[in-house]
């Protein structure tokens, strides 16, 4: 039997992460042995889709996968950020991680970004979702078994009536002209309580909806706003 290659996932606790997982997961060469995830330090949330870190232990769990968090200020620059990374990659590619897998779709400047870090810490890149049909990738996460909501939307595409909305083929029906089905412009954020290879799912509650802006990191502000749900259990 040939050895496979041993890879940490970077976590979003959304559905493109998920599906990203399940599709590694149908490749007998690569092995998934870590979920990476970074977090507001501040909110002790999942950034940008503010999620609470309970439900994100409570996700790894349900893969029984160890999940590595980096613990970040709730707006940091490019140096505090590239720091942790290249601190968390280097060792992992000191437990003999070779292989950091990302849930992105198109974004190539984005894809780019993280080569170029991960290259430094001697780790490959690798896009199992890279240049697919998003339509498709929204069958795919209903067919796969994959259940998802949204949590998070960007007020400039949607507005909070899509928060709480199930990830499916009726979603795509609902969907503006201008916004991607599977968010890939940031327009939505999805929470995962279900999946194939969750041994149970997480049975949720949805509560407060709250609105946020954020700083830019140069004493401004971003040019748009984004609803939250908060999700427990």
């Amino acid at each position: 039997m040939s050895k496979q290659t041993r890879v940490v996932l970077n976590w979003s606790s959304g559905k493109d992460a998920a599906l990203a997982y399940h599709l590694l997961s149908q490749q007998k060469d690569l092995l998934v042995e870590y979920l990476l995830t970074t977090l507001s330090e501040e909110h002790e949330r999942v950034f940008m889709h503010g999620i609470r870190e309970q439900l994100l232990d409570i996700q790894a769990e349900r893969m029984n996968l160890p999940l590595i968090k980096v613990i970040l200020p709730a707006s940091p620059d490019d140096r505090i950020y590239n720091e942790a990374m290249q601190e968390t990659f280097g060792k992992l590619n000191e437990k003999g991680i070779s292989v950091s897998a990302y849930g992105d779709i198109f974004l190539e400047d984005l894809r780019q970004y993280r080569e170029n870090q991960l290259e430094q810490a001697g780790v490959k890149a690798i896009f199992p979702l890279w240049k697919k049909d998003t339509r498709e990738l929204v069958s795919m996460v209903e067919n796969s078994g994959i259940e998802a909501i949204i949590v998070c939307v960007n007020e400039q595409y949607l507005g909070k009536e899509f928060l709480g909305k199930k990830i499916n083929s009726d979603f795509l029906n609902t969907l503006p002209a201008n916004v991607d089905p599977c968010g890939e412009n940031g327009e939505f954020h999805t929470f995962v309580y279900n999946a194939p290879f969750f041994k149970e799912p997480i049975n949720i509650v949805t509560g407060e909806i709250v609105h946020k802006t954020y700083d830019t990191g140069d004493g401004k502000k971003w040019d748009t706003g984004f609803y939250f749900m908060d999700v427990t259990i």
